[in-house]
């Protein structure tokens, strides 16, 4: 029961998302209740279907037969370290620079964190759950939930893109055309780690707070 709700709730948090950001009904919800209004509801129910979402997984943690536990192996290990750095690094980098074309927009220049990547945020969300299922003590429960989070990323950045080239915007057609899906597969990653020392020492710093703090916060090694 609890590993389904695991599966019905990543449903309800990622169809939810996409049906309110869709051409069809966003438009309309914002004619309605306002930009405020919409990012309001969109919140709220984001919210609604992701804490329920983490609260069944806290309590069916290491359900059902095991799948594997690479993070033993040390090599595995300290890549998994290195990646949930990246991870971590891709989340600053978006906050701190938000990309011209999100609710809350930041100037539309293609620099630092968008030579890596269009969606560092969602991208940064994704290898966390990647490498989570790398490190961790894999269950089938913790697969499901883990999962969830990479599958949600890519999903959510194509229907991003589909939706604002839909929109026939030039200035994100030349956003879209300047940056890379996927991050650090672009010729220009290395400037852009170059140009963003402030999301690499704050992406670092949490990671390192993090694997300090992890047994007595979540628990396990």
């Amino acid at each position: 029961m609890e590993i389904g709700g695991i599966v019905l709730f990543w449903f309800l948090f990622g169809a939810s998302h996409m049906a309110l950001s869709s051409l069809k009904l966003r438009p309309k919800l914002v004619g309605i209740l306002g930009d405020q209004g919409f990012q309001g509801v969109y919140s709220l129910v984001a919210l609604g279907t992701f804490v329920p979402l983490v609260w069944i997984y806290s309590d069916a943690k290491h359900m059902g037969p095991q799948l594997w536990h690479a993070g033993s192996l040390p090599a595995v290990r300290w890549l998994g370290y290195g990646l949930m750095g990246a991870a971590f690094v891709l989340v600053m980098g978006g906050a701190i620079k938000p990309s011209p074309f999100s609710a809350f927009p930041g100037k539309g220049e293609v620099v630092g964190i968008y030579r890596i990547t269009r969606h560092p945020v969602f991208m940064g969300i994704g290898l966390f759950g990647l490498t989570h299922l790398l490190m961790a003590n894999v269950f089938v429960s913790d697969f499901v939930f883990f999962v969830g989070f990479p599958v949600f990323a890519l999903l959510g950045c194509w229907h991003q893109d589909v939706r604002k080239l839909a929109d026939g915007k030039v200035e994100f057609q030349r956003f879209h055309a300047a940056t890379p899906f996927v991050p650090f597969s672009g010729g220009s990653a290395l400037q852009g780690l170059r140009e963003m020392p402030l999301p690499i020492a704050l992406g670092v710093g949490v990671t390192l707070a993090i694997r300090w703090f992890h047994s007595s916060l979540f628990g396990g090694a």
